[in-house]
């Protein structure tokens, strides 16, 4: 028998994160794709980044037959982030500058890089990258490399970057409590035998 669970942050009903889902405007505007792999996932953060963000969008897929239209949002200028030889890093927007149409593949770097070759279009987006990633907060899950996050704090650091002196720093909140209560189900034991070492 499944566990109820709420319809809006997919989490079991015990464990529903809503309260500490924070309500963010932005000027930037972030277009999230999602891996349909990463949906039922425990761990998803590209969920809670979508649902803190007023000025942002969540599409599942993997090949996005609709992606001119997503791209085209008038009054923005559509970027990829992710990295890429050449790619600038991002910079606090001047104060007549155009806002930008973050677009976040979500997915792991294997999946996020095969969408990007079935999507011609997404590949060929500018491409921006994070100056210096901090350490994750994702105590989970092994980084493939230094600086990797996941992909709501990813998410954060670009709008603090973007957005500067604007904090978004209370969509962590949500994602701080999930890896806290993922901690807790498994134990402490087990968490420090198989996690606490890194």
């Amino acid at each position: 028998m499944s566990r109820s669970q709420c319809p809006r942050c997919l989490r079991p009903d015990s464990h529903c994160l809503c309260p500490l889902i924070p309500s963010l405007d932005s000027r930037t505007r972030v277009l999230l794709l999602q891996h349909p792999s990463e949906v039922n996932h425990a761990l998803n953060t590209a969920r809670l980044a979508a649902l803190g963000l007023n000025n942002a969008q969540l599409v599942v897929g993997e090949v996005f037959e609709d992606l001119p239209g997503l791209l085209h949002q008038p009054g923005y200028q559509a970027c990829l982030l992710f990295p890429g030889e050449g790619a600038p890093t991002l910079q606090a927007y001047t104060p007549a500058g155009q806002p930008l149409l973050l677009v976040v593949p979500d997915g792991t770097w294997r999946k996020a890089r095969k969408m990007l070759h079935l999507n011609p279009l997404l590949a060929a987006l500018p491409r921006v990258t994070l100056a210096e990633c901090g350490v994750s907060r994702y105590r989970l899950r092994k980084a493939p490399g230094p600086g990797a996050l996941s992909t709501v704090e990813a998410i954060v650091q670009a709008l603090q970057v973007l957005e500067a002196p604007t904090s978004f720093e209370p969509l962590l909140k949500p994602f701080d409590a999930l890896i806290e209560g993922q901690i807790a189900a498994m134990g402490e034991a087990v968490y420090q035998r198989n996690h606490g070492s890194r």
